[in-house]
């Protein structure tokens, strides 16, 4: 495959990357937040008003279907591929107006909403057996899990993961290692926490900048933590916020899963 990270800038409108340290960057006209992959040359991201393919090598995009295009007061967020080719996205409010957001899921060509009355969505990723989703609310201050069918499809309610209210913490993006185990950014800690298949603290790695915003695996054996981090809410940012981490060695994740568009 490409080798290649990708990573978003949702209030510069941008896609960013690097590759043979060269960075790169493409400008859009709307908020841009998440994106999975479709092919090596294409990923699927969501916007504020729709999810559209976008070809890396000649920066053309292609409409697939609108998402929340009617509403100017929202915008997607975090968002990951489940192991069907399912496309999860949170959306929410510019301002994160409460219960603004839900969270979909687009699957075979159709956009179903899972989860509604969301005011932050993050932490978007799933079981390494395939059983189980994870999302969060940042607000509420808890990761929660929900079970899911064969189809990748939510079964019963969704229950509490970790709560972190008790050490004031707010979940943001997250992701799961091959062992299980999900990597939370949290908001104002400076840290991306580590959790056990049943939600006990193991382990954190910590960064210089106070806003972490989402972890992912990468490099050739995916033992690369790579850590995004974000300078809104900070008066004044410090050099070191806004900028990209990276951990090495601490676990080894799992491969993305790839979009499925269509039947």
């Amino acid at each position: 495959m490409r080798q290649q990270l990708f990573w978003f800038d949702i209030l510069g409108k941008q896609l960013l990357s690097q590759k043979d340290g060269q960075n790169l960057s493409w400008q859009f006209d709307e908020h841009v937040s998440c994106a999975g992959w479709i092919d090596v040359n294409s990923l699927l991201i969501a916007s504020e008003t729709q999810l559209f393919c976008f070809d890396l090598t000649t920066g053309t995009s292609r409409h697939i279907i609108a998402l929340e295009a009617d509403d100017a007061m929202t915008r997607s967020n975090d968002g990951r591929v489940d192991p069907w080719g399912g496309f999860w996205i949170g959306t929410m409010g510019k301002s994160a107006q409460a219960n603004a957001g839900k969270i979909y899921r687009f699957y075979q060509g159709e956009l179903i909403v899972l989860f509604d009355t969301i005011t932050i969505p993050n932490a978007i990723c799933f079981s390494t057996d395939h059983k189980t989703a994870y999302f969060a609310d940042t607000p509420t201050q808890k990761i929660m899990k929900q079970a899911l069918d064969a189809q990748g499809w939510p079964v019963g309610a969704a229950a509490v993961f970790v709560d972190l209210a008790a050490e004031n913490l707010f979940p943001d993006g997250a992701v799961v290692d091959d062992q299980g185990h999900l990597w939370n950014a949290q908001w104002g800690a400076g840290r991306v926490a580590r959790y056990d298949r049943q939600g006990a603290f193991m382990s954190a790695i910590t960064c210089p900048a106070a806003h972490t915003t989402c972890p992912a695996f990468g490099g050739s054996d995916l033992t690369q933590l790579f850590i995004t981090t974000a300078t809104q809410d900070l008066d004044p940012p410090q050099a070191h916020d806004g900028q990209l981490y990276v951990a090495e060695r601490h676990a080894k994740g799992q491969t993305e899963h790839r979009v499925k568009l269509e039947r």
